[in-house]
């Protein structure tokens, strides 16, 4: 089965920006309840708690967008959607595999995300190791 057309590079950062907001607005509102229950997050051990929590938070999101439609509402907006090899949804399990080796990646200064560069495809590391891709949606025809 042939996929979809890659997204381009400036489709897919311009989703990863407006996904950033949408999670800064995400995060503004989860910080509240962890204040009133924890207090100061800015001491430790708090402050490694509250790093946790904004992580897992930030993985409900995404893992649950890419399972429920391969989309998050950002790569909606850019018609960019995440599949599998064969083109059909990802699973449960690849999207937590997903969300846990994209961190990585950006924790090790991007690499898995500068990966892409250098892979023949074109794929992030995450998406090399996890069996994933994202591919460009077309958009319907007008009436």
């Amino acid at each position: 089965m042939k996929l979809k057309s890659s997204p381009g590079w400036l489709r897919v950062i311009a989703s990863m920006f407006y996904d950033s907001l949408l999670l800064l607005a995400i995060f503004f509102t989860v910080t509240f309840p962890f204040i009133l229950i924890f207090g100061n997050a800015t001491q430790a051990p708090q402050r490694y708690y509250f790093q946790v929590y904004l992580w897992l938070i930030a993985g409900a999101y995404f893992i649950w967008c890419w399972y429920r439609g391969g989309q998050s509402p950002a790569m909606k907006v850019w018609r960019i959607k995440v599949v599998n090899q064969q083109g059909s949804p990802i699973n449960l399990a690849q999207s937590v595999r997903r969300y846990v080796l994209a961190s990585f990646g950006l924790i090790l200064c991007g690499a898995g995300f500068l990966w892409a560069f250098f892979d023949r495809e074109g794929l992030f590391m995450h998406d090399r190791l996890t069996g994933s891709r994202l591919i460009l949606i077309e958009k319907p025809a007008s009436k």
